[in-house]
């Protein structure tokens, strides 16, 4: 069955696919923390919300926020309606920072897709429409 297939091979693969491609841009920063940055760059978020959004520990995602912001990268901030509030914004340095991994994780992957037959290229670009589809499914927590 196609379902099964797919289901048992896609997220190891797209998982392999991130990690060679992380590994050959090598750079000042992590996956997990060009993933915060990703996040962020939908708007400000509290500290809780980013460590259940990114499959961290709290501890984990504040230290992490601290080490960005040590880098100028994200900024933290109280809440104006909610003083127990804390934010965390992407600052202009962090936007710089992620459209930069984001340039050179094109240029790799063009510098790839440019070797492959052009039948391989368009089945790609058909299965990346197909995993955007995917992926708003997931937002929206459903299966249909």
């Amino acid at each position: 069955m196609r379902i099964a297939h797919v289901s048992s091979q896609l997220l190891t693969r797209v998982s392999l696919l991130t990690r060679l491609l992380a590994g050959q841009l090598g750079g000042e920063l992590s996956r997990t923390e060009v993933g915060l940055l990703n996040t962020l760059s939908g708007g400000p978020r509290r500290v809780t919300e980013l460590a259940e959004l990114e499959r961290l520990k709290q501890p984990t995602m504040t230290l992490l926020v601290q080490r960005l912001e040590q880098q100028g990268l994200v900024s933290r901030e109280r809440h104006a309606g909610d003083g127990r509030v804390v934010l965390v914004t992407l600052t202009p340095a962090g936007s710089v920072a992620l459209e930069d991994y984001r340039a050179q994780a094109r240029a790799a992957l063009s510098a790839y897709l440019a070797e492959m037959p052009d039948e391989q290229v368009e089945a790609l670009a058909a299965a990346t429409e197909t995993l955007a589809h995917l992926v708003t499914v997931l937002q929206r927590g459903t299966s249909k």
